[in-house]
């Protein structure tokens, strides 16, 4: 019998969409267990040390940074060439998601879950991300994708992210004029690649049937 890495994931949780969206492009097969956040199962909270999705668990070896995880598949099976991007390098698809993960996603949490900090103003934190997204905007104009005319690693990592923020307010988000950023938006959740890591899965309990994502025998 087969054994397969496990991933803990949660399906609407951006950073586990990311893991899940580099999965199915790697064909590398994973036991996924669906953790509801507000019932955490205690086999995910003894496995992930900051007991967040997604985590993956292969024999030793834990990984819950969603990039370590997308990276450590991708770095075994990479047939879309996500590493690889057609124009620019490796590094630089990085440092374009370490601007979403860092400044992007402090502003977004900021803007979606504005009561929450006490100091945080709705509108300026808005403004502020679309700051951003206009840098993206300037570099989409050049092409389909962030970094030229096909997919890597930087789009994918960031989508789930500028979708979230868009979601947050969809009706402002289309009234605005970045035009390639909503076309890069809307072709994402239309492509077979989102819409295959979105399914509903059952909350995960010890003794159920392995769910395998991406089905081996597809």
């Amino acid at each position: 019998m087969n054994t397969y890495p496990i991933l803990y994931s949660f399906r609407r949780c951006p950073y586990a969409i990311r893991a899940r969206l580099a999965f199915h492009a790697s064909r590398k097969t994973v036991e996924l267990r669906e953790i509801v956040l507000r019932d955490k199962a205690p086999e995910f909270l003894k496995t992930s040390p900051s007991a967040t999705v997604p985590c993956l668990k292969e024999g030793n070896t834990v990984l819950d940074e969603s990039l370590d995880i997308m990276l450590w598949t991708l770095r075994q099976s990479d047939p879309e060439h996500w590493l690889q991007p057609e124009v620019g390098t490796l590094d630089e698809a990085l440092e374009l998601i370490e601007m979403c993960d860092g400044p992007f996603k402090r502003h977004l949490d900021r803007y979606k879950y504005d009561t929450r900090y006490q100091d945080a103003d709705r509108e300026t934190e808005r403004g502020a991300a679309s700051d951003i997204l206009w840098q993206w905007e300037k570099r989409l104009s050049q092409g389909s994708w962030l970094m030229g005319k096909r997919a890597s690693l930087a789009d994918y990592a960031i989508l789930p992210f500028v979708r979230q923020f868009a979601n947050s307010d969809r009706t402002w988000f289309d009234g605005e004029a970045w035009n390639a950023i909503k076309a890069w938006l809307t072709a994402f959740e239309a492509s077979e690649q989102f819409q295959a890591v979105m399914p509903k899965w059952s909350k995960w309990t010890a003794g159920n049937a392995p769910v395998l994502f991406p089905d081996p025998s597809s």
